[in-house]
């Protein structure tokens, strides 16, 4: 295993060694989707970036215990504990049970995870298969004497919490400024403080998804379901907790009080989140009307997209840049992203024709080290894809005759290709529908070269030059061969 590998902890806002708490066990929980509707880029972002992150730990040896969530139950529209719950509000404008909604968006969700080629995780614990660990956990907590209840609802106190352990630390934000950042309590509001948020809620007659419990028939908080469910997999204390930026603030900074109550423990070593989505430099959200969502990307069908880009080109873009980094979408990145991809997949047909020599003039070992040394920098999947690049351009110049390589060598740059290519990145050849469009304009080009051939041999040069130098302008490189003819998209 390299020892090598650095990780940003949000938790400590630094660069630390990854030393995991029992070697070689790492144990990585991430928040999944909440089911209530198509799963939308952000998350998809989320998941794809620790996909990459959960393939490099198991590249680089490591036996990893993959957590991810799905969010069934208790998740209500306000992260504080306001309005209807999300999955009943959906269950009555589809007219169907809360069950059917969950198991529909949950089925959506897969098959966009799967396209984006993303492994399952080692465990996908779901919120109401773990009512029981959640009440659990609330006992414990309550104990503590970190709760009370009002109307049939427990709530956790967080200034009392607060004055033995520091509630922001997440945020690095002080108690007092999170408590000028929150409204006051209205008179109806059960809640002793602002920023105090449900671990159990009582049930209204009209509640769909409701159990029994000591405190009365009611359902979990948001918040505690996390928490159980990765101390029941991963133990009271494990190596790293994922997520997008957005449920920082509230989410984690709720899981970490609740979690260190119940267990008197710190639950994370290093805590990761990924950064949120941008369109044209504006940040992506339904509102903005700038939102889409993965089959609007593939298909093209959004008046933001001047057409489709197949599920790997997405992929291979959303790579292209640090997951601790602000993601911007336009239809020229998309672009830029697509002629990379094609890049590095003729590469990898180039490399298995490459003929070998008696010595070398490539230095594979810098190639290597390179690639290495990018993803040990936090994962740095940016900089790697600009490192495969010049492997990209050292297959091609191989491939002209202008270097020689090996054969040992050879089969170290092939080695070095797969495991970074599809095994860490996850890219794969694209064998998508979005990509018959593709298939068909490199038929026309062959077509194309194909006439040009014909009027060389006719000693039609006039016409055979007009043909290489239009595609030329239209960016196809061309290179003759004695078999006839290759090319690539520049």
């Amino acid at each position: 295993m390299d020892q090598n590998l650095i990780i940003y902890n949000t938790l400590t806002r630094e660069k630390e060694k990854f030393e995991p708490i029992n070697p070689p066990f790492v144990g990585m929980y991430v928040c999944g989707p909440t089911v209530y509707s198509d799963v939308h880029l952000g998350n998809s972002r989320t998941f794809i970036s620790f996909d990459i992150i959960y393939r490099y730990l198991l590249h680089l040896g490591y036996k990893v215990r993959y957590v991810r969530n799905i969010t069934d139950a208790g998740h209500l529209e306000g992260d504080r504990d306001e309005g209807d719950d999300k999955f009943a509000k959906k269950a009555k404008l589809e007219q169907l049970e809360p069950m059917e909604v969950v198991q529909k968006y949950t089925l959506g969700f897969h098959d966009v995870m799967r396209i984006f080629n993303t492994l399952p995780p080692s465990v996908e614990p779901t919120a109401t298969g773990h009512i029981l660990e959640q009440q659990e956990m609330i006992k414990k907590i309550s104990k503590r004497n970190y709760t009370y209840v009002r109307n049939g609802s427990v709530y956790f106190d967080v200034e009392k919490y607060n004055k033995k352990n520091d509630y922001g630390i997440l945020t690095n934000r002080k108690i007092e400024d999170l408590l000028e950042g929150t409204r006051e309590l209205s008179g109806q509001d059960e809640k002793k403080g602002r920023l105090d948020f449900a671990l159990w809620i009582k049930a209204k007659p009209e509640t769909l998804m409701k159990w029994d419990s000591p405190w009365g028939v009611g359902f979990p908080g948001w918040h505690i379901e996390c928490s159980a469910m990765s101390a029941k997999y991963l133990g009271d204390r494990f190596d790293i907790h994922g997520g997008g930026m957005d449920l920082q603030a509230t989410h984690h900074t709720n899981e970490i009080a609740q979690s260190q109550a119940a267990n008197k423990i710190s639950p994370v070593k290093y805590w990761m989140h990924t950064n949120m989505l941008t369109v044209n430099g504006t940040r992506m959200s339904k509102s903005a009307g700038n939102g889409f969502l993965p089959h609007e990307l593939f298909t093209g069908d959004h008046p933001l997209l001047e057409r489709g880009y197949s599920p790997m080109v997405v992929r291979f873009f959303m790579a292209k840049s640090h997951y601790r980094s602000t993601l911007d979408f336009s239809n020229k990145a998309l672009i830029d992203a697509e002629t990379g991809f094609r890049k590095l997949m003729k590469a990898g047909e180039t490399l298995n024709k490459l003929s070998t020599s008696k010595s070398s003039s490539v230095n594979i070992k810098k190639l290597v080290n390179n690639c290495y040394d990018a993803m040990n920098d936090d994962f740095n999947t940016a900089l790697l894809i600009a490192h495969l690049l010049e492997v990209v351009r050292i297959i091609n110049l191989v491939n002209d005759g202008k270097e020689k390589i090996t054969k040992v060598d050879l089969e170290k740059l092939k080695r070095l290709y797969n495991n970074f290519v599809f095994d860490v990145l996850g890219l794969k050849e694209d064998d998508s529908a979005g990509s018959k469009e593709n298939e068909l304009t490199g038929e026309l080009i062959d077509f194309i070269l194909n006439l040009r051939l014909e009027a060389k041999k006719n000693k039609d040069f006039a016409t055979s030059d007009k043909i290489r130098d239009e595609l030329i302008q239209k960016g196809i490189k061309i290179k003759d061969t004695k078999e006839g003819f290759e090319w690539e998209i520049d």
